[in-house]
């Protein structure tokens, strides 16, 4: 059954959203501030000057000033580890040395190309040849803003949590490949990914491979499909140590 709800009811309650409040908060303040040092009566302030006291510089730098903060990527940082605690297994969402360790990621020794199997995903995107590049977990907006200033490092293959594409948005493009916790091939990050070009494997299930290792994952795997998924039809492209 539908919930109705009355105008004080809508404008009462706090959001659940922690970005959603804090930018409703920012907006019920300068409201707040300019009205009262208007003078002016609420009806006279909303009907003849709020479009004159309340711009869209103001606005602007409401929403400067919330981006600054890191709200846009927090949630989305930590909403999958929350949600599906078995695909990060860690001790610590900042821990250095970090490395996900999945229950059912495949692991095998080296082979004769010296490749230490540890881990398999969903392809993106088929390619004639595989993708080698440095394994670097991109998991906090910390970490984002210090790529943001400083440059993200040559051949960086990012490991995310979220398949949202939220927290890497500001440097997608700079990545030479993606491995994402989450999702499948049809989740926003996917299509981001697929749009730029970049190899990726999304819900990955990762063993044994921390910050700074250098590894290679299986472009050349087919892309799993709709129908894949629907039938429950596995498409493995797999991730090696190096």
């Amino acid at each position: 059954m539908a919930t109705l709800y009355t105008d004080t009811d809508k404008y009462a309650t706090q959001s659940t959203f922690a970005l959603v409040e804090a930018y409703n908060g920012a907006v019920k303040d300068l409201v707040r501030r300019r009205f009262a040092a208007s003078g002016l009566s609420w009806q006279a302030f909303v009907a003849d000057t709020a479009y004159e006291t309340i711009t869209r510089e103001d606005i602007a730098a409401v929403e400067q000033q919330l981006l600054a903060s890191g709200y846009r990527f927090e949630p989305s940082a930590i909403s999958s580890a929350r949600e599906r605690p078995e695909a990060y297994k860690d001790s610590g969402l900042y821990q250095e040395n970090f490395s996900f360790e999945h229950p059912a990621a495949p692991t095998a020794p080296a082979d004769a190309r010296g490749r230490s199997l540890s881990g398999v995903g969903d392809n993106v995107v088929t390619r004639t040849e595989n993708l080698v590049g440095i394994a670097r977990y991109v998991r906090t907006s910390e970490k984002v803003l210090e790529y943001l200033t400083g440059g993200v490092p040559a051949d960086t293959i990012a490991i995310v949590d979220d398949s949202g594409g939220t927290l890497t948005a500001p440097i997608l493009e700079k990545f030479r490949g993606v491995l994402c916790a989450g999702g499948t091939t049809r989740s926003h990050l996917a299509i981001l990914t697929r749009e730029y070009g970049i190899p990726c494997l999304m819900n990955v299930r990762l063993s044994g491979i921390k910050d700074g290792m250098r590894i290679e994952i299986e472009c050349a795997a087919r892309s799993k499909t709709g129908d894949d998924y629907a039938n429950n039809v596995d498409a493995p492209a797999y991730v090696w140590r190096l």
